[in-house]
């Protein structure tokens, strides 16, 4: 299965091609993610990730459309994204995400469509992402109560993402990532 981690900056995924422009970790591949076309064949991945990397970058849509390209009829790709209700909290952020971001890649949505497809067959929401880094900043009494609350949190949310972050994702200080699970169509 040939695999891709866009985006990897310094965590690089062992089994995949991890590619990054600002990096001092060394990824498989160096290539400014904001410039087209991305240095692999059409057709090519089976399974494609990106961490924390779409909001770094001048233009989404045009990132998924190269994703379209790259990646085979029937690949796996996921994203993970600032959610819009904390996602400005880096100096370097673009773009704040919302659970409406995968209408965009639907021929019947007449507001926007794109012109690739892909389904999306899963959202999630998680108030306290990216734990492996958070250990690093974080006392263990803060790390483990914000599990805690997180846990909790990402339960009620995620019973209807739609309705937390339309309705009350910012009577909880707002979430730190929503993840997209999508199936590209060709």
């Amino acid at each position: 299965m040939n695999k891709l981690n866009i985006g990897s900056g310094e965590f690089l995924k062992e089994g995949f091609v991890n590619v990054d422009f600002y990096s001092v970790t060394k990824p498989d591949v160096v290539h400014d993610l904001s410039l087209f076309p991305y240095p692999f064949e059409d057709n090519h991945f089976d399974w494609i990730e990106s961490d924390h990397c779409f909001e770094h970058l001048p233009n989404p849509f045009a990132v998924m459309k190269e994703v379209h390209r790259i990646g085979k009829n029937n690949a796996t790709l996921i994203v993970r994204v600032p959610h819009f209700s904390r996602g400005f909290t880096h100096a370097e952020h673009k773009a704040g995400f919302d659970v409406t971001f995968p209408y965009y890649f639907r021929k019947d949505f007449k507001g926007g469509y794109q012109g690739v497809e892909f389904d999306c067959f899963k959202v999630k929401l998680t108030w306290f992402a990216q734990p492996y880094f958070k250990k690093t900043v974080l006392s263990k009494f803060q790390f483990y109560m914000a599990t805690f609350f997180g846990s909790v949190f990402d339960f009620f949310a995620n019973l209807s993402p739609f309705i937390c972050s339309r309705l009350w994702c910012f009577w909880v200080g707002g979430f730190e990532e929503v993840e997209f699970h999508f199936t590209i169509r060709k």
